[in-house]
C-alpha cells in the first residue's frame, strides 16, 4: 500500500531529511532516479539529443544534475531556462560534463529524443505562464519525462487549470502526490516512485496495490460453507431495466459470497440467467436475512422503488447504494437518519452533485476535498467514480484506486461494481476495504475486458474471474 502525501507534507519530510544528511544529498538522489529512467527510455545514451526544460526551483536542479549525468555518458545535452533564476550549482554541473545552456526558445526542442520537464515542482499553481507554456507545447510530440509531477498539473488536486506538459513517464520522488494520482494518464505517463530517503508520517491517502487487494480478497477455508461466505442480497432491475438486475446479481455471484438471494423487480430476468440466485418474489427486504444488501441499480424512481429502498436502508447490516437508490436518496436524505450500520453510496459526478450539494463545487478543483467533505457530512463511505475513483471515509481516510481504464464509462458498468463490493460486503470487509478492493478489481476486470476492443458491461462482468484469478495468483 503506498501512501500519497500533499506538498506541505511533502515538504516538511524534505526539510527535516535536510538536517540529517549532506548538503544536496536528496537531489542527488532524485537526480540518479531521474537520470536512470532517462537512460531506459533512451536505450542507447551515447549520441541521444536530450533537452532539458529547466525552471528555478528544485526540479530545476534535479533536472540539470539529471542531465550531466547522460552527458557524461555521451548525450548531447541542452538546458532550456525558462526562469530568471537557477540552480547554479546544477547548471555548473551541466557545463563541466559537456551539456550547454541556451535561452526558452521552443525550437530548440526540435528533433530531441527526449525531453525532460524540469519547470515547476509541487508549489507550483495555476496555469503555465511564457517561457513555460510555449516550451510545453513545443515538447508535446516528444518523448517526455517529468520531474516529480507535470508542470501545469497541481500537486495536491491533480487538477490543470490551462496547458501542462504531457508527460510519457513521471519520475516522482519520495513518495506519491495527489496529482500523480489523479491526473489522468495523459498527463503524467507512467508513474515511477523513487526512494529518496524520506520519513513520512501515516497517510491518510492511500493507493491499494495487487498485493494488498489479494490479503484482504476472501478466500474459502476448510470449514467454511454458502452462509458463512456471506449472504448478499440484491435490490436491482425493473420491468424497464431488467439487465441491471442480471448485472448486479451476476456480479455479486462472483465476488466471493457464497450466497445470493435477490429482491428485485426482475425476478424472471435473473432467474433465467442465474438458477443458483435464490429469487424472493413475495417477500420485503426487512423479512430476508443477509450480510449485506446492494441496492439501485435500474431499480426505477416510482413508489415501487422508493419502498424497496426504505426497507434495506431500515436494515442494521451493511448497504451499498448506486444508480436509482442515489437519485431516490438526493430527494429522500432523511433515510439515512438512524442508520448505525455502514453504507457505501457509488455516484458519478452528476449524482453526487444531487446527493451532496454542499460539496459540489469542489468537484472540478479538488475531487479529494469533495468526497472527503460529503463522506465526513452525511456519516457514509463515498465511492466517487471517475477517471481515478476515491473511496472516502467519514473519519477522513481516503483510497485511490490506480486500475482501470476509459472505456469502463459504459453503460451497466457501475452496476456490476455494486453488486461485486456487495459481495465483498457480505463477506465481512470492512466498508473502506471492500469498497477499495471492490473497485481495483472492477478496475483490472475492465484492462482485461478491454483488451480485445471497446467491452460492454456484460464483457467487464465476464471478466471478473479472469480478474480475481490474477489478483489472486
Amino acid at each position: 500500500m503506498k501512501g500519497v502525501y500533499t506538498a506541505a507534507e511533502v515538504r516538511a519530510a524534505e526539510d527535516a531529511a535536510m538536517r540529517t544528511v549532506p548538503p544536496r544529498a536528496l537531489m542527488q538522489r532524485a537526480a540518479f532516479a531521474l537520470a536512470t529512467e532517462c537512460t531506459r527510455l533512451l536505450g542507447r545514451v551515447y549520441g541521444a539529443r536530450v533537452v532539458l526544460l529547466v525552471g528555478g526551483g528544485n526540479n530545476g536542479g534535479d533536472a540539470l544534475y539529471a542531465g550531466a549525468g547522460l552527458a557524461r555518458r555521451g548525450a548531447k545535452v541542452v538546458a532550456l531556462l525558462a526562469a530568471g533564476s537557477h540552480h547554479e550549482e546544477g547548471l555548473a554541473a551541466l557545463r563541466a560534463a559537456g551539456g550547454r545552456a541556451a535561452g526558452p526558445d521552443p525550437a530548440l526542442i526540435n528533433g530531441a529524443d527526449l525531453v525532460v520537464d524540469g519547470l515547476l515542482g509541487i508549489g507550483g499553481a495555476g496555469a503555465l505562464r511564457s517561457p513555460a507554456a510555449e516550451l510545453a507545447a513545443a515538447a508535446a510530440d516528444h518523448l517526455t519525462v517529468a520531474v516529480d509531477l507535470p508542470s501545469g498539473v497541481d500537486a495536491d488536486t491533480g487538477a490543470v487549470a490551462g496547458n501542462a506538459v504531457r508527460a510519457d513517464v513521471t519520475v516522482t520522488f519520495g513518495c506519491l502526490k495527489p496529482g500523480t494520482v489523479l491526473a489522468s494518464s495523459a498527463d503524467c505517463g507512467d508513474v515511477h516512485l523513487a526512494d529518496i530517503g524520506l520519513v513520512l508520517p501515516e497517510a491518510r491517502t492511500r493507493v491499494l496495490e495487487a498485493t494488498d487487494v489479494q490479503a484482504v480478497l476472501p478466500v474459502p477455508g476448510a470449514q467454511d460453507d454458502k452462509f458463512t461466505r456471506g449472504v448478499v442480497g440484491v435490490v436491482a432491475g425493473s420491468p424497464l431495466y431488467p439487465g441491471a438486475g442480471v448485472l448486479a446479481t451476476g456480479s455479486a455471484l462472483h465476488g466471493g459470497a457464497g450466497f445470493v438471494r435477490y429482491l428485485g423487480r426482475a425476478p424472471e430476468a435473473v432467474l433465467a440467467r442465474y438458477p443458483e440466485v435464490v429469487v424472493h418474489r413475495d417477500k420485503r427486504p426487512l423479512e430476508v436475512r443477509v450480510q449485506a444488501w446492494v441496492v439501485g441499480p435500474g431499480l426505477g424512481t416510482d413508489q415501487a422503488g422508493t419502498d424497496l429502498l426504505t426497507d434495506v436502508l431500515a436494515s442494521d447490516v451493511p448497504v451499498l447504494v448506486d444508480a436509482d437508490g442515489i437519485t431516490q436518496l438526493a430527494a429522500r436524505p432523511y433515510l439515512l437518519d438512524g442508520r448505525t450500520a455502514p453504507t457505501v453510496v457509488t455516484p458519478h459526478d452528476r449524482e453526487f452533485a444531487r446527493l451532496f450539494p454542499s460539496a459540489a463545487d469542489l468537484l472540478a478543483t479538488d475531487r479529494l476535498a469533495a468526497a472527503r467533505k460529503a463522506a465526513a457530512r452525511r456519516g457514509v463511505t463515498v465511492l466517487l467514480k471517475g477517471n481515478a475513483t476515491i473511496v472516502a471515509t467519514p473519519e477522513g481516510a481516503v483510497y485511490v484506486n490506480p486500475t482501470g481504464t476509459p472505456w469502463l464509462g459504459t453503460a451497466g458498468s457501475g452496476d456490476v461494481l455494486s453488486g461485486l463490493i456487495g459481495s465483498l460486503l457480505a463477506s465481512g470487509l470492512p466498508v473502506e476495504l471492500a469498497a477499495a478492493a471492490g473497485a481495483y478489481v472492477h478496475g483490472v476486470a475492465g484492462q482485461i475486458a478491454a483488451a480485445d476492443g471497446p467491452p460492454s458491461a456484460s464483457d467487464v462482468l465476464g471478466a471478473l474471474r479472469p480478474a480475481l484469478s490474477r489478483i489472486l495468483m
